[in-house]
């Protein structure tokens, strides 16, 4: 019987206002220890130290970081208390730069700053704000891995990098969740673990995952894809985002424009899923997506799991924690409200015609 994984996160309520409980997962898979944030200060470490990742996880944690400021705030007037939240957005924005759902999460708490007659009032729509876009991420990568497993064949062998799973995100996940959905029609044979250096997030994490929920898998070095595809061990690669340009460009974690290259050469559809809020159609393509450099040390220490280094002392270290896929590498984008394919800009802009139409 599947093991039930322990939630990614959660906004309780608690002595002094409300409460952001999250997993910790830089101690995953050898402990699942839960962190009870308290501040924004608190919040914004989880983010930066990805004690908390995934971009729809990082939008759905920074809401709550709102949400608890303002249910724990002292101050009085309405005035003091939207001076108190900018800053904490401000704060909470100043985390990670690439994952685009932040910022959308932080906007649509900005939103609600400004309304409100009264403290209780704001504060109580800030928290149902930041539970709504829980369960909103929740519903969204469920519809996701429907549309996904649409595009997966029975007996498939598939191939996914980095963790875009139920700890990336409110729930289910958004590559994995394409996987959970294709899983439970019987559609998949084996699901190959690229382990993702530096920080080993598809060992530790979507090898976790997979393993808690009864599906096959395999951890492989991120060496080894290209030579698994040449021995046609591998069917399609499923991979999550963490910022689409408007033409369909991918960032993603480091690693996946390898993949997609493999798999361009060995004739191989790769597959992104994300919600639609990590689509930023205010960039024309990938170029100008900002990449988050990281610190060295992820690179030195392997992934802080040991205090032995195994680079020589003074040897300079790069560590970009993403890469851009063009939109000519990418084979659909699977999205909550259905699979898009190039041309990217045509597709992707009608998905956002509907959803204003949708909202108006």
């Amino acid at each position: 019987m599947p093991e039930a994984l322990p939630p990614t996160l959660e906004l309780v309520p608690a002595a002094g206002g409300y409460v952001l409980r999250l997993l910790d997962q830089t101690l995953l898979p050898n402990q699942e220890a839960v962190l009870e944030l308290v501040t924004v200060p608190q919040v914004c470490e989880a983010i930066r130290m990805l004690r908390v990742r995934g971009a729809p996880a990082i939008g759905c944690a920074a809401a709550c970081g709102v949400a608890v400021a303002a249910s724990r705030s002292q101050a009085t007037s309405l005035d003091d208390l939207r001076q108190e939240l900018h800053e904490a957005i401000r704060a909470l924005a100043a985390t990670r730069p690439t994952a685009v759902n932040l910022f959308w999460a932080l906007e649509r708490m900005r939103a609600i700053v400004e309304n409100g007659d009264d403290v209780a009032e704001l504060v109580a729509a800030l928290v149902s704000e930041a539970q709504a876009i829980i369960a909103d991420d929740v519903d969204r990568c469920r519809r996701i891995g429907q549309h996904g497993a649409t595009l997966i064949p029975r007996g498939a062998r598939i191939l996914t990098h980095c963790n875009a799973g139920a700890l990336a995100t409110a729930g289910y996940g958004t590559a994995l969740g394409v996987i959970r959905a294709a899983h439970e029609q019987g559609k998949v044979a084996q699901v190959w673990v690229d382990e993702t250096r530096p920080l080993l997030q598809g060992a530790r994490l979507t090898a976790y995952e997979l393993q808690r929920e009864g599906i096959p898998c395999t951890v492989i070095c991120d060496n080894m894809a290209a030579s698994l595809m040449a021995q046609g061990g591998v069917d399609c690669a499923v991979v999550g985002a963490d910022r689409i340009a408007a033409n369909g460009d991918v960032a993603n974690k480091i690693g996946t424009y390898g993949v997609a290259v493999a798999c361009q050469h060995h004739g191989l559809p790769l597959y992104v899923a994300a919600p639609l809020s990590t689509v930023d159609y205010d960039l024309r393509d990938g170029a100008a997506i900002p990449i988050e450099q990281r610190d060295t040390r992820e690179v030195v220490h392997l992934a802080h799991l040991s205090e032995k280094a195994v680079v020589p002392d003074g040897v300079a270290v790069y560590n970009p924690a993403f890469d851009v896929t063009p939109a000519k590498l990418v084979t659909a984008i699977v999205t909550e409200a259905g699979v898009v394919r190039a041309p990217y800009v045509t597709a992707l802009g009608r998905l956002r015609q509907q959803q204003a139409g949708a909202k108006g």
